[in-house]
């Protein structure tokens, strides 16, 4: 414990860095040599002076109730080594960092952030009706552009179907990416990035016929639903729209809790790197969902400490079933919760995707908290690991393919091969675990 609460641990402060790269520098920073003046106080301020290569030493500054970061050295990367470095010292039990009043050149910037309220920053600006009229063009002409697009897919898809599935694997990726561009040119990025998939199925080994034959079932009801969705329900027709990739804004009141940091990792393409971060709010029992993007080889800017929980206000998106939230103000430093969240057993955990799927359809996979499961590894040389029910009802294999190897075995050795609460996606292809807690010791193991 310190001043500001709870220490966080080095493991969740590596977790904020940006790539490998950053870990690596920050790591080296991490210890009280290179730094003078640190220091930090009750509201969740850390400082301190680093020593670089130039005259004058960086000066870092953090805020840990977002987090937030600002120094003075060049890079762009966010949070830099500095920030890394700072935090790995705040972290270590070596030597307490003092605490105090932040100093002249970093109480400005602590200042403002703390001056903002949450009716400041949810405050939006009124919109006169002109530009109401032209926001509504915009979105018509947008919609008129998907349909075709829709329409125009529909007809590929009927034209790979007479011709038989077989004939999928003639054309290589180039015709797939074609149809994308296409899609991508009809303002429709959601089925766009869903033909691109299509696209690789033929070269994914045995069984490709049939996993291609599904996504294209799926791909086909998500066109229909989009021609079709004058007469859906409110909450389903919002869930096409995101699902086609039109744009959606958070809506209804902010939810405010103490939301526990599950898990969070990051996808990339060659475009877009993509962040999830998992959340479960104590008070009100739901499951959130954040997405977070940055553009090709840089990190997004949100990143929340994993196994800490933050009191914040998360807006709900709209659509049925939908779980993707925004975050708004956040009111303290991170704390320390209670334990894991509710869970239940590898059926129930089947049955919560099961029936997440009557409100979304094309749902990928849906957030459980397995209580009492037990890591099975794979035998004969296999790469099928499964997590089996401490009864032996329902074992459920792990998602083929995503979950990395290492972090497999990390779980097995968290487990030692006795039931272990674990969190994970569980979806359609298995179950990704992302963490797990050991009985011992009832704290969060990231395995992302």
């Amino acid at each position: 414990m310190t001043q500001q609460g709870v220490r966080w641990t080095s493991e969740q402060v590596l977790a904020l860095a940006p790539d490998d790269a950053s870990r690596k520098a920050g790591s080296r920073l991490g210890t009280a040599g290179p730094w003078s003046e640190s220091g930090c106080d009750d509201a969740g301020a850390v400082w301190g002076l680093c020593k670089g290569s130039g005259s004058k030493p960086y000066r870092t500054v953090i805020d840990t109730s977002g987090p937030g970061y600002k120094c003075s050295c060049p890079s762009r990367k966010f949070p830099c080594k500095h920030a890394i470095g700072l935090l790995l010292l705040w972290s270590t039990d070596e030597q307490p960092m003092p605490g105090g009043t932040a100093p002249d050149w970093a109480e400005p910037w602590l200042k403002g952030r703390r001056s903002k309220r949450p009716d400041q920053s949810s405050t939006e600006h009124e919109i006169n009706p002109v530009d109401e009229r032209a926001a509504r063009r915009r979105a018509e002409k947008r919609a008129d552009r998907i349909t075709t697009g829709a329409t125009e897919l529909e007809q590929r898809l009927a034209d790979l179907l007479s011709g038989g599935l077989a004939a999928a694997e003639r054309p290589g990726y180039g015709l797939w990416e074609e149809t994308a561009a296409r899609m991508v040119d009809a303002q429709a990025p959601g089925l766009a990035a869903r033909v691109r998939e299509l696209g690789a199925i033929p070269s994914s080994g045995p069984g490709w016929p049939t996993r291609l034959l599904e996504e294209c079932a799926l791909l086909h009801l998500l066109d229909r639903a989009w021609l079709g969705r004058e007469g859906l329900p409110d909450a389903l027709a919002a869930t096409v729209r995101s699902r086609v990739g039109a744009p959606t804004a958070p809506q209804g009141p902010a939810i405010r809790d103490n939301w526990q940091v599950l898990a969070q990792y990051d996808t990339a393409d060659a475009k877009l790197t993509t962040r999830r971060i998992w959340l479960y709010g104590k008070k009100s029992g739901r499951s959130a969902l954040i997405l977070d993007f940055g553009a090709a080889g840089r990190a997004p800017g949100i990143a929340l400490p994993v196994g800490l929980a933050v009191d914040a206000d998360l807006t709900p998106y709209p659509g049925a079933g939908q779980l993707r939230a925004a975050l708004g103000e956040r009111y303290s430093t991170p704390s320390e919760p209670d334990g894991p969240p509710p869970g239940g057993t590898a059926t129930e955990a089947v049955e919560r995707y099961g029936q997440a799927l009557l409100d979304d359809p094309w749902l990928e996979s849906y957030p459980v908290t397995l209580t009492e499961a037990i890591p099975i590894p794979p035998k004969d040389g296999s790469d099928d690991w499964q997590l089996a029910d401490e009864k032996g009802e329902l074992a459920i294999p792990v998602t083929p393919g995503t979950a990395a190897r290492p972090a497999l075995w990390k779980l097995l050795a968290v487990s030692g091969g006795a039931p272990t609460t674990i969190f994970g996606e569980c979806g359609r292809r298995g179950f990704t675990p992302l963490a797990a807690w050991p009985e011992e010791t009832r704290e969060l193991v990231a395995l992302t």
